[in-house]
């Protein structure tokens, strides 16, 4: 099944300890990049992220944004009592030493504020380990809507795929019918052209040199070889297309292999017929290439 390498998924949780909203945007890449947007610290859970987007993407730039609220708990309230100890000693023996027995109650208040005494609710370090399961269920609800988007796109792109390669098909049929009458015609061109020249020189021309010079142009215009390859690569598409896995690398090559075949059916063949076929050709070619560069 052909798998798109766009999509969009999210999923949510809320509980009275945390708050998580995740959302994943996939985006056109050759090899697979994930980044990860969040606040501090979560952003360092970045490599656990990409370990689980790996088992089920493989191709693209995958756009990570968490958000996280916790909510704060008596816990993360706390004093630093030895340094505020240590300042409360070194307060009372200021005030002795100053005279200022009568305010000391108000510089010990103002201990609190001193850096180090109270730290700053919400650190929220010590709790990646425990968040890391939580997190990875979200992850995962996101990543199943994502593949559900990727693979709605990839059921239409392979639709659409399979309609080009039956006009192809179409395409190539009908210069595998004009092919032989492309000698034919040369031939008959050029004993025509002959004989108007020799009608009026009054000579005769050796027939085994006719033979010859058209022998010549059918050796350089021959393409069997190319349309029998071509043909192949239709068969070959086809199949790719229906394969359980994506296998947007393969198309890829294939379809730069088609476009190959093409380019040597548009030069080898000098006849006008065959040549509009070979631009419908690489019109329709150039279509399939623009969705094979979205599949991953």
């Amino acid at each position: 099944m052909l798998l798109s390498m766009t999509g969009y998924g999210e999923a949510h949780h809320q509980s009275d300890a945390i708050t998580v909203s995740l959302e994943l945007r996939a985006l056109n890449n050759r090899y697979l990049k994930v980044s990860l947007r969040a606040v501090e610290p979560y952003h360092l859970l970045e490599p656990e992220f990409e370990k689980v987007i790996r088992r089920s993407v493989r191709r693209g730039t995958i756009q990570v944004h968490l958000r996280c609220e916790r909510r704060l708990s008596p816990q993360d309230f706390r004093i630093n009592a030895a340094a505020l100890r240590s300042y409360v000693q070194q307060l009372r023996g200021l005030t002795e030493e100053l005279g200022l027995g009568g305010r000391a109650d108000v510089l010990l208040g103002q201990a609190l504020a001193l850096p180090g005494v109270v730290a700053e609710p919400g650190n929220a370090t010590f709790h990646l380990e425990q968040d890391w399961p939580l997190l990875e269920t979200v992850l995962g609800q996101a990543l199943d809507r994502l593949q559900a988007m990727r693979q709605d796109e990839g059921r239409a792109m392979a639709q659409e795929l399979l309609q080009l390669r039956d006009f192809l098909g179409g395409q190539l049929d009908a210069i595998r019918a004009r092919s032989p009458q492309v000698v034919t015609a040369f031939r008959d061109r050029l004993v025509e052209r002959v004989r108007g020249l020799l009608a009026e020189l009054d000579m005769q021309i050796d027939r085994n040199d006719l033979i010859k010079e058209v022998s010549i142009f059918a050796e350089r215009s021959d393409i069997a070889e190319e349309v029998v390859r071509l043909a192949s690569h239709l068969d070959q598409f086809q199949e790719i297309v229906g394969e359980p896995e994506s296998a947007g690398r393969k198309l890829e090559f294939l379809t730069q292999e088609m476009f190959r075949e093409a380019n040597t059916i548009g030069s080898k063949a000098s006849d006008v017929e065959i040549s509009r076929h070979v631009v419908e050709i690489k019109g329709a070619l150039e279509k399939v290439r623009e969705l094979v560069q979205n599949i991953e």
